[in-house]
């Protein structure tokens, strides 16, 4: 299984990058993972909330091939603790799916047409989040959850 994260818009904070990167590369030693940037709208101050998800929508459906599943970060999601959401990981993997996408959205949230092609959300908390930091905390879930996949002592470190 392949894992993507899909972003709007850059990390300029060059200390969350460097960490943001670091999980990554620990992620390659379990699983082909990739996060895809995508560039922020221009001109935003121009549209309405409804017309800028649609936007993203568009830009993140150009993302999504037909048989990927889904999944949005999402403050209405499910929330699981690191143990489960490492369960749910391994469910995914042994059903087959060739590429799992995770997707963090704008600061609006996501498009109805976004919505409906998803096949879950999750919730990494209560608490909102930068969407910078999400990104962190999210590759650093993925890391912890392989690894208490695999029985290594990274959770309990």
């Amino acid at each position: 299984m392949n894992i993507k994260l899909l972003a709007i818009g850059k990390t300029d904070n060059k200390e969350l990058q460097k960490l943001i990167d670091e999980y990554s590369k620990r992620l390659s030693f379990y699983i082909k993972f990739e996060l895809e940037i995508i560039a922020d709208i221009k001109n935003v101050k121009n549209l309405s909330e409804s017309q800028q998800k649609e936007k993203e929508g568009e830009l993140i459906m150009a993302k999504i091939a037909s048989q990927d599943q889904l999944i949005l970060l999402d403050e209405n999601g499910k929330s699981f603790s690191s143990v489960g959401f490492s369960q749910e990981l391994q469910k995914k993997m042994n059903s087959g799916i060739k590429t799992l996408v995770f997707v963090i959205g704008g600061p609006y949230g996501f498009s109805d047409a976004i919505y409906t092609k998803a096949s879950g959300k999750i919730s990494l908390s209560a608490m909102t989040f930068s969407h910078q930091m999400v990104r962190l905390f999210f590759v650093e879930q993925l890391y912890r959850g392989f690894t208490i996949l695999k029985g290594e002592p990274y959770h309990h470190s």
